[in-house]
């Protein structure tokens, strides 16, 4: 009973504040993957891997933040950051997705530093932003609603997507917006921009990729990206990406049963032949 009561309390004092934005100020190496469903069983067990955020997605997913319920208080309470991609940059959405237990919201197609800038806004309360003032995961989580608002701001991470050939372009001036922490790459979309949809191989993708992870090595803005094969992550963190998510469970998993079903379905009692 001790010891249950020692980890409940643990758990607790290491939930709020949850340390990705002091990890991202420190210039460490940021690992997470996503969750293919807004499970609680998924959550859980895949917090137990040593990730630094999950990802849950409500742009392409078919389910929004009425979905989620606690599975981002569930994160927290592993000490793993909860970091969810809204559908658009809209500060209904931004907020919503903060207000059930984000640290980190991601907004895809940022092309200007005027998007931006409004995406910043929308992310951070007043002064800083002008985000609307109730989140309900304090309330589930059982923190202290008062001092969550007075400190969100130093909390919170904004993840910006750059997608395009205009947000590459622009990339320059969007960096100067304050209050961004993280540019992330998509490579699928960048690579419709460029006129070579889903070749994300493609020598025009790799080199705009190149060229943002040595343009941003050393900036305080961390550069990220997705991908699974665990070479080529290795390349973008050469690159200068230290912001990474890697696959997900539930791919990597379909991976590894396919590998077993061909060896059974070969050799299905693992004997050697004479």
């Amino acid at each position: 009973m001790l010891l249950l009561s020692y980890a409940f309390k643990k758990v607790v004092i290491d939930m709020y504040p949850n340390p990705l934005k002091q990890k991202l100020q420190n210039g460490a190496l940021i690992l997470g993957t996503a969750i293919p469903a807004p499970s609680s069983y998924i959550t859980t067990v895949t917090c137990r891997t040593d990730i630094d955020f999950i990802w849950i997605d409500t742009e392409h997913s078919p389910y929004g933040t009425e979905s989620l319920d606690a599975v981002p208080v569930l994160a927290r309470q592993q000490g793993v950051a909860p970091m969810i991609r809204v559908a658009w940059n809209d500060p209904a959405l931004i907020k919503k997705a903060f207000d059930i237990g984000a640290v980190a919201v991601m907004v895809p197609q940022i092309s200007t530093a005027e998007e931006a800038a409004r995406a910043v806004q929308y992310a951070r309360y007043p002064p800083e932003g002008q985000r609307g003032v109730s989140p309900l995961w304090p309330l589930i989580a059982g923190e202290d609603w008062g001092h969550v608002i007075r400190t969100a701001n130093a909390e919170t991470v904004l993840v910006l997507q750059i997608e395009s050939q205009q947000a590459y372009d622009n990339i320059d001036e969007i960096a100067k917006v304050p209050g961004i922490d993280v540019l992330f790459v998509g490579p699928m979309d960048l690579s419709a921009s460029l006129g070579v949809l889903t070749q994300t191989g493609a020598p025009a993708v790799q080199e705009i990729m190149r060229d943002i992870g040595r343009r941003f090595q050393d900036s305080k803005i961390a550069i990220g990206t997705t991908l699974e094969d665990v070479s080529e992550i290795q390349e973008k963190i050469r690159w200068g990406y230290r912001f990474l998510n890697v696959g997900n469970p539930f791919g990597y998993g379909i991976q590894a049963l396919r590998q077993h079903l061909t060896t059974l379905r070969t050799n299905p009692t693992g004997q050697q032949a004479a």
